[in-house]
């Protein structure tokens, strides 16, 4: 479903990826870490069509991106920057909707049915700035939705809110993620996060970011905030993922003894 191959960009002489190749199929959701600056952002703003990259291409449903695909909808970590504070909620998520062709009775409609699978029924005719940090960055998930990508990205979604939310907003990725069926590249710094919601972690190394690992994600459905991250698999897979990031080898195994 999608394909990267060979991807390299330089910022002037600074190269911050080089021949990163990943491939994502339809419908799984693969988390992306990696240090700081290692080109987590750069990447996926590759992947969106916001950025030419230096080298390399990327491939969307047998399709190359030259620009920002129809079939694509991208959720930012600011929020705050990401919403118009001068429309209302329903407006803000049906705005995007113009591109589909729809008209106002059913981008309104199709606004107030994705607010609905966020839990934000009755909400639709306040404006941003009188919701929450976790009710807003739900509208911005509900906006991506309601526009039924192919594709959604996300980078750094849920990096603004307080732990509480985090784990709340991660729960309903998981929910809307199964309901739909929708392939998703999310970028987070979190570890723990990225063993949670993910199919796959792909870790890239220090700049210039290459793939480092690409880690399979194998955790008991459903995932619980609480189960899950006792289970013995995904306290394993955390602690391979953070040496991973922070290139630290794995402890040497102590010597069987008869």
């Amino acid at each position: 479903m999608l394909e990267i191959t060979g991807l390299g960009h330089s910022y002037g002489d600074h190269p911050v990826l080089d021949e990163v190749s990943l491939q994502v199929a339809e419908g799984q959701l693969v988390s992306i870490v990696g240090p700081s600056g290692c080109g987590k952002s750069t990447l996926l703003r590759c992947v969106a069509g916001l950025l030419r990259p230096s080298t390399g291409q990327v491939v969307l449903n047998g399709r190359p991106v030259a620009g920002v695909p129809d079939n694509l909808a991208v959720v930012f970590q600011d929020y705050s920057r990401s919403l118009l504070p001068w429309l209302t909620v329903r407006d803000n998520v049906a705005l995007p909707l113009r591109r589909r062709g729809l008209n106002r009775a059913a981008r309104r409609a199709a606004a107030s049915t994705a607010l609905a699978e966020v839990g934000l029924e009755g909400a639709e005719g306040k404006h941003p700035w009188q919701l929450s940090g976790g009710m807003q960055q739900r509208v911005a998930i509900a906006r991506a939705l309601a526009y039924r990508p192919a594709l959604l990205l996300m980078d750094e979604p849920f990096g603004s809110v307080d732990a509480q939310t985090r784990e709340d907003l991660e729960d309903l990725l998981l929910r809307v993620r199964a309901d739909h069926g929708m392939t998703i590249l999310l970028v987070t710094h979190d570890i723990d996060e990225s063993v949670y919601v993910g199919d796959r972690v792909a870790v890239l190394s220090r700049s210039p970011g290459r793939i480092h690992a690409d880690l399979p994600v194998q955790l008991p459905a459903p995932r619980d905030q609480i189960a899950t991250r006792e289970h013995p698999d995904f306290v394993r897979l955390r602690a391979e993922v953070g040496r991973l990031v922070r290139n630290v080898p794995a402890p040497a195994q102590a010597p069987h003894r008869p």
